[in-house]
């Protein structure tokens, strides 16, 4: 039996629709502005025509994007593994075994995300330093690590404390010791939140303008975002060229978003009934 398509339905449908567009409005403006000419004086989403791809050509050299894209996506992608190997084994315990001193660390580590990262920049900062670290990009994948790994352990045990013991308690009867059990056992069932995982450290970390400033500015290990604000200056600002620099950044992050979005559901999912 169908249910009936009542106006409550139709009424709901329209709003989101209508969400849908507002949202749709600021990428609509970032797309525009990228195809105009450098000394158009129309507004972000007035169409120009005929529009120019000038501007992703200039900006790609300009800016060395190219350089500058794999430093992106190697800082992302060594920053997320380490993430999501440290979260996962330390998560494990965490859900696992039941005494005061794994809820008590569990309390600590969650502490974490209360902390404004803020109030470690000086002392990092001269850490790195002493450690001559400055202008590597193995800088900015340690604070990475370090700042992402709270909430990533959070998802991870609310997640583990969903799954059953049955398949582990087989595995340890076959032989398997813990770390066995859970290489070979546990990590595949963490499929749905390591997906929620990866899909939002990624996007934090290839978003990150702060941390890659700080810690490489001055030095050729530059990031795209990094790069992109080198269009910007006190006078004059280069929108066409900084949009142009935009889409290309976020062409990599949609991809990854796009092909692993089905996980955010079921990661967030398992955390919130833990």
């Amino acid at each position: 039996m169908h249910a009936r398509y009542t106006w409550r339905t139709l009424t709901r449908e329209a709003t989101l629709i209508l969400l849908a567009l507002v949202f749709l409005i600021p990428l609509v403006g970032l797309l525009n502005v990228s195809l105009k000419s450098q000394d158009s004086q129309t507004s972000a989403l007035a169409f120009d025509f005929p529009p120019t791809l000038d501007n992703y050509a200039q900006a790609w050299d300009q800016a060395s994007l190219g350089a500058a894209l794999a430093n992106s996506f190697a800082i992302t992608a060594v920053s997320v593994v380490l993430i999501i190997a440290f979260s996962a084994l330390a998560a494990y315990p965490l859900a696992r075994v039941t005494r005061a001193w794994s809820r008590h660390t569990f309390s600590f580590v969650i502490g974490g995300l209360l902390i404004p990262g803020q109030l470690a920049l000086l002392p990092l900062y001269a850490t790195m330093r002493d450690l001559d670290l400055l202008g590597s990009v193995w800088s900015v994948i340690l604070i990475n690590v370090g700042q992402q790994m709270p909430f990533s352990v959070f998802l991870y045990t609310m997640f583990l404390r969903e799954l059953p013991l049955d398949y582990e308690e087989a595995a340890l009867l076959d032989g398997c010791g813990p770390v066995r059990s859970f290489v070979t056992v546990v990590f595949p069932l963490l499929r749905p939140v390591t997906g929620t995982v990866v899909i939002l450290n990624t996007v934090g970390i290839w978003n990150e303008f702060f941390t890659p400033l700080l810690y490489l500015g001055g030095s050729d290990n530059t990031t795209a975002p990094v790069a992109i604000y080198g269009f910007v200056s006190q006078y004059v600002s280069q929108w066409p060229l900084i949009f142009a620099g935009l889409v290309i950044s976020v062409i990599p992050i949609l991809v990854v978003y796009f092909a692993l979005q089905k996980h955010i559901i079921k990661g967030f999912a398992g955390g919130l009934k833990g």
